[in-house]
């Protein structure tokens, strides 16, 4: 069981990774005290950066107009960050491998939608370069396990990468997630390796497909609404807020701004 956020030892971190939904958001709201709790973070000097399933097209503005150094998205498919006025992106595969990519992914997207006729393909997926996302409970009648199962396995039968999020389930072709282009962002864009300076960073998260990201952080933090779906996580956080989504962020903002300044 992930220990109390009253036990993290905060004094060192630099800089802060976490998700979005339900997460910094709450109930697909992003809240006053979860947005302030990003510009605190800012103003106090660390740096902060979405690692998020969200699609290439949310990313873009998200870069552009959150008090963020850089956003990670589609599950670690590139980095996205302003550079001195300037949007600067970079991609896990070039563009005619992400060509090949989205044929594979069509297949799915009609396998998918002929075996599992209830579920539906996300909203955001036309803003998306890399992924397929399906849909299970953002904008259509939740899903059951069993569906969510089925479609985990169309997804693995054509060779796929699948991970589940509070939202959706989400497929893609490709040797990457969230942790892997953390550690690229992290060496690329701040010089630091992450194997060696783990102590620096924390993430912060809440469903299954932020597990790479609980296990390999030693600093990890899940709101607490990850207690959901504690069946599905083998790693869990290290660490867990006393509050859900929103305000379990802006709790987890304030103990780092907190030890950095009795540090």
């Amino acid at each position: 069981m992930p220990k109390d956020i009253s036990e993290l030892q905060a004094e060192n971190i630099r800089v802060i990774f976490f998700d979005i939904d339900d997460t910094l958001s709450s109930e697909g709201k992003i809240r006053p005290e979860a947005y302030a709790a990003m510009w605190k973070l800012k103003e106090a000097g660390k740096v902060i950066v979405p690692i998020t399933g969200r699609p290439a097209g949310w990313c873009d503005h998200i870069a552009r107009m959150w008090p963020v150094e850089a956003i990670v998205g589609e599950n670690g498919a590139f980095y996205f960050m302003m550079k001195e006025g300037r949007m600067q992106k970079y991609y896990t595969a070039d563009k005619s491998r992400r060509g090949e990519f989205k044929q594979g992914l069509e297949k799915i997207r009609a396998e998918v939608l002929s075996e599992v006729p209830s579920a539906g393909i996300s909203s955001d997926q036309d803003y998306r370069e890399f992924e397929l996302a399906i849909d299970f409970c953002e904008d259509v009648p939740r899903l059951s396990d069993a569906d969510i199962e089925k479609v985990e396995e169309i997804f693995k039968r054509h060779g796929a990468t699948t991970k589940i999020s509070s939202i959706h389930i989400n497929g893609w072709f490709g040797d990457y997630n969230k942790l892997t282009t953390a550690k690229i962002f992290a060496k690329n864009e701040l010089g630091i390796d992450v194997e060696k300076k783990n102590s620096l960073f924390t993430f912060c998260g809440d469903s299954p497909n932020d597990e790479p990201m609980f296990d390999f952080f030693d600093l990890s933090v899940g709101v607490a609404n990850v207690m959901d779906f504690a069946n599905r996580i083998k790693s869990m956080p290290k660490f867990i807020t006393k509050s859900k989504s929103g305000k379990g962020f802006a709790e987890l903002a304030d103990k780092i701004i907190s030890a950095g300044c009795s540090g």
